[in-house]
This record gives C-alpha cells, sequence and structure tokens, in this order.
C-alpha cells in the first residue's frame, strides 16, 4: 500500500491528538486518495483546514446536524482562525458558538419543506423541481463545496449538493416532467466532476473526494441517450476515465490481494468493493463515526472509521448487510465484502464503453471491454450466487456468499447478467422475504439502521421493478410498484410532502433510524415515483381531498 503524504499524516494526526488517538509515530501506510493525471490538486477538508476548531465544534455537539459545521465557511485564512482559536479557547470566558459566528459563515436552513397546494401527486412533483434546483456554484475562499458548470438539483432537506447515485434517480423524474434540459445539465455536472477529479465523488464537497458512490453514469448516459443515441460516445472519454478509477491497481493484484476498490479472488477473478481513501471520522458525522470507534474495542479506530467511510460509498449507510453483528454498528466490515450491486453497475459501465467503442469502431477497445465485462458477469455468476437461491455479497474472509438475502439481489437482473433459472429463484426468494405491503424492504431484518426493514427507499424499488420486467416477473414487478406508489400517495395525501424514505408496513408513513431526521421532498423519491407512474399510470389516482 502506498504512503500518505507528510502533510496529510501531519494533519491527521494533530486532528487525532485532540481526540486522545492519535499515538503512533512511525509512518501510515493507508492509501492515500489517488490523484488521476490532469485532476485539479484535492482542496483541503475542514477536518484537515482548521482541525483543533472544527474537532472541538463537532465533539461538542454544537449543531444538532454534524454536517452544518462541516459546510461552514471560513470569513477568513484557516490558519489565523486556528491561531485564534489555540490562542482563547483555554479562557475561562471563551465562548465557542460565539468564537464560531465570528470566524466562519453557517450554511443556510433548509428552506420551508411546503409548495403551493397542488391537486394531484404528479403536479406537487413537477412544482418540486424549482424549489429543488440550485444555481450553478461559485464556491467563496476555503468553501468545502466544489465547482460546478451548470445549475443542479438536489435532494433536499439538508443535503445542500448534487450526490452521485441519488442524482440518477432524480434525473429519471425530471425527465417524465418534461425537464430534459436539466437532465442533461446533470449529466454534464457529472462529466464535468470527472474529469476535474478522475472520478464522481459522494457529493460535490471536498470531504466527498475521498470516495465515490454506486457508480451510476453510465445509466445517466444511456438516459440521455432515449434521445441522444451518440451519447455514450460523447461522454465514452469520462466512461473509461470512471472505469479507471474503479480499477486502479488491478495490474498489481496477486490471487487473494486487494487495493482500494478492486480484489482478485483467489481464481483470479477481479471484482470491486466498496472504500475509501481516508481512515478518519468522516467531517458531516464527526463525532458519531468518533463514538461507534471508541465501541469497538478490539479493533484499532482506523479500520472502524474507513470501513464506515465505505459503507457511506455503497450508499448503504447503514445496514446490516455489512456488520458482523446486526445490532452493532462497530462491527461494520464494508470492505471486506464484494457486493453484488457495485459490480452488477460496473458490469453496465463496461458494457457502455463496449458499446461506444464499437460506434466510434475501435475495435481493439470495444474487444477489451468486452472480454472485461463477460469476466465480470462470470465472476458474479460464480461466486455471488447463494445456493439457497438468489444473489448475495461475497465475503472475503469466509470466500463465500454471505448468506443474507437483500435487495441488492435485483441489481442483477437490473443488469441483465442473471440466467432465466437464476432469476425465477432470485423472484421468489424476494418475495418470500423482502416484499411488504408498502413496497420492497431493503433486508428482512429490523435493526434500527436505515438500511434495514421495515424502511423501502426509491431508488431500490426501480431497480427491482426494472430487473424483474426484463425476466417476465411482471406479476411481482407490479406488486412492488404499487405497494410503493400507494405507500407515497397514503403519506402526501396525509401529509402534502414526499420523504427520503418509507416505511413498508401497515402504517404507511416515512422511514425512519439513521444519524438524521427524515428528510422531506426529495429527489429520488420524486423521481421513482413519476418513473414507476409512466410504466403503471393506472396506479395514479387523484387524491380524495381533491375529489
Amino acid at each position: 500500500m502506498s504512503r500518505v503524504p507528510l502533510a496529510t499524516r501531519s494533519a491527521a494526526c494533530l486532528l487525532s491528538a485532540l481526540l486522545a488517538a492519535c499515538t503512533s509515530t512511525g509512518p501510515m501506510t493507508a492509501a492515500e486518495p489517488a490523484q488521476s493525471p490532469g485532476a485539479r490538486p484535492a482542496p483541503i477538508t475542514p477536518d484537515v483546514g482548521w482541525p483543533r476548531t472544527f474537532a472541538a465544534v463537532q465533539a461538542a455537539w454544537l449543531f444538532e446536524d454534524q454536517k452544518t459545521f462541516a459546510d461552514a465557511v471560513p470569513r477568513r485564512d484557516p490558519a489565523q482562525i486556528e491561531a485564534a482559536f489555540a490562542a482563547a479557547h483555554a479562557r475561562p470566558d471563551f465562548d465557542l458558538r460565539a468564537f464560531v459566528d465570528a470566524h466562519f459563515v453557517l450554511p443556510a436552513p433548509p428552506p420551508g419543506t411546503q409548495v403551493d397546494r397542488q391537486p394531484t401527486l404528479r403536479a406537487h412533483i413537477d412544482a418540486l423541481w424549482p424549489r429543488l434546483t440550485r444555481p450553478r456554484p461559485a464556491p467563496l475562499p476555503h468553501d468545502s463545496l466544489l465547482p460546478l458548470p451548470h445549475a443542479y438539483v438536489v435532494p433536499g432537506g439538508r443535503f445542500r449538493e448534487i450526490y452521485y447515485w441519488d442524482s440518477y434517480f432524480t434525473m429519471r423524474g425530471l425527465v417524465e416532467s418534461g425537464q430534459t434540459t436539466a437532465s442533461r445539465a446533470m449529466l454534464d455536472n457529472f462529466a464535468q466532476l470527472i474529469d476535474d477529479w478522475g472520478h464522481v465523488p459522494n457529493g460535490n464537497r471536498s470531504y466527498y473526494l475521498s470516495r465515490s458512490q454506486p457508480p451510476f453514469f453510465s445509466h445517466m448516459v444511456a438516459l440521455e441517450a432515449r434521445d441522444d443515441p451518440a451519447s455514450a460516445v460523447r461522454y465514452l472519454p469520462q466512461l473509461r476515465r470512471e472505469h479507471a478509477y474503479w480499477m486502479d491497481g488491478a495490474e498489481r493484484l496477486a490471487p487473494g490481494e486487494a487495493a482500494r476498490r478492486v480484489v482478485r479472488l483467489a481464481d483470479g477473478r477481479l471484482l470491486n468493493r466498496y472504500w475509501d481513501d481516508r481512515e478518519v471520522p468522516r467531517p458531516e458525522s464527526f463525532e458519531q463515526d468518533r463514538q461507534t470507534a471508541a465501541a469497538a474495542t478490539s479493533r484499532p479506530a482506523a479500520e472502524v472509521w474507513r470501513d464506515l467511510r465505505a459503507g457511506a460509498e455503497s450508499g448503504w449507510d447503514y445496514s446490516s448487510r455489512w456488520l458482523d453483528d446486526p445490532t452493532r454498528l462497530d462491527t461494520i466490515r464494508t470492505t471486506t465484502i464484494v457486493p453484488v450491486d457495485l459490480n452488477s453497475l460496473l458490469h453496465h459501465l463496461e458494457s457502455t464503453i463496449t458499446k461506444a467503442c464499437e460506434q466510434v469502431r475501435d475495435a481493439d477497445c470495444a474487444q477489451r471491454y468486452t472480454t472485461m465485462a463477460d469476466a465480470r458477469a462470470e465472476a458474479i455468476a460464480r461466486h455471488l450466487w447463494h445456493a439457497d437461491g438468489y444473489y448475495a455479497d461475497y465475503d472475503l474472509r469466509t470466500r463465500q456468499p454471505r448468506a443474507q438475502l437483500t435487495a441488492a439481489a435485483l441489481f442483477a437482473l437490473h443488469a441483465g447478467i442473471a440466467s432465466p433459472e437464476r432469476a425465477r429463484r432470485t423472484a421468489e426468494a424476494v418475495r418470500r422475504q423482502l416484499l411488504r405491503p408498502g413496497g420492497l424492504v431493503t433486508t428482512a431484518v429490523d435493526t434500527g439502521q436505515q438500511w434495514d426493514a421495515p424502511n423501502v427507499w426509491a431508488p431500490l424499488q426501480w431497480i427491482a421493478v426494472d430487473g424483474l420486467r426484463r425476466y417476465g416477473e411482471h406479476a411481482l414487478a407490479r406488486d412492488i410498484a404499487r405497494g410503493f406508489i400507494g405507500n407515497v400517495q397514503t403519506v402526501f395525501d396525509r401529509e402534502r410532502k414526499l420523504v427520503e424514505k418509507y416505511d413498508a408496513d401497515g402504517a404507511l408513513q416515512g422511514g425512519g433510524g439513521g444519524e438524521y431526521p427524515l428528510q422531506e421532498r426529495f429527489g429520488w423519491s420524486n423521481g421513482v415515483t413519476l418513473a414507476l407512474l409512466a410504466l403503471y399510470p393506472e396506479l395514479e389516482r387523484i387524491p380524495a381531498e381533491a375529489d
């Protein structure tokens, strides 16, 4: 593994010293964020730029949401703020909140959740898009916000920036609303992020640059290709660059080894895992991560932090899917798990590149990516199939599929790489274990984590419905869509809003769990609702109040 640059190590050690956790003076051996050729130098994150102030504010829980101070912007040079903090913080009359107000610009609170009353769910969503649209960002000096070339649509609530996999499902809704220009602008924003940083970060914040999220860029390109068949060719450089990011280090791996996001299994086959290039608490969940690592008495804190960060890259933050003990978040082991959803998405990326190379008559490129896509499909078939009859994640420690069935199993159907028989068996297992009155739950167990039962999440409903329809499992697909749309409609009728996640059981309400309160509006719920109504127009109805 490569060594962390000395400047990064020193800042991280200073931060950890404040938490009584930086005890080693030897060289760090965790992989640093790889800088792609031509990419911009990575900006300083808040926990590194003003570490003593940052750690003190977050440890004091000065703000209910730890993301608030992560998004704050220094009013002057951070070194001067750090010096002022060092000089003043030990004084008896020191007021930490007054210090923050004097030296930082705090983010504006989320806008009001209400829109003008609309008669239908569809009209409400159409009216939400302008409320969720933000102008082209112009980051201030020392801002954690990353620049983008175009206006963009945010998820809503506390999420003031774009998020990678959220945005694909938002874009589906924009297209269904006729907002194709906005959808294309979103695609160009993501292409620019790849050009600037060598990958799509979790979101356009400096503290998200050390990780990505489920790679949906090729699906965004495919969405644009509905109107422009040449889209894949136009975005081919970015498609190939994203693939290189996920496969970085593969050529140097011996069987049984892993580096960053790629693993070579004992039989020599290549697959991918989630990873984060840093091993410190997430700035946006700083104190939560510190407390989680403190509970893991038998594991190094840095290992826990890395797995928490990798869990955030997965988008499933958090789920029993990643835990050795489903009741203990400190047993998270994301980086030792090969996920079926990630590898299904990368198969789509490789297939998309293949088709684009064929369009430009680059036979060598087409053959190279065809070979990789075929090899990945074979590896998924060999290693990510559970004998009980469903696709599952692979455990690098036990060298066998993990027993748990999750909604991620349906990504293999969505990617079209399941055999008909395996698709049928997966559908049967999903119906038995994951289908509830309000849609498809993420897992069958209720742990209090937000990516476990009883929550249903919009993106997984779309993946499931699309994948099942590909294999002729129309009854189950419609049952999932009907349950989810009915859930969304019920909450809308009662509360005139859409939310980030829903409860799948009889209550038909917003979901719970997680590190923050339930968020409203919400980009991907809006998008998936419209996309499912396009498939099943008979599910759309006028709310009772408007009859």
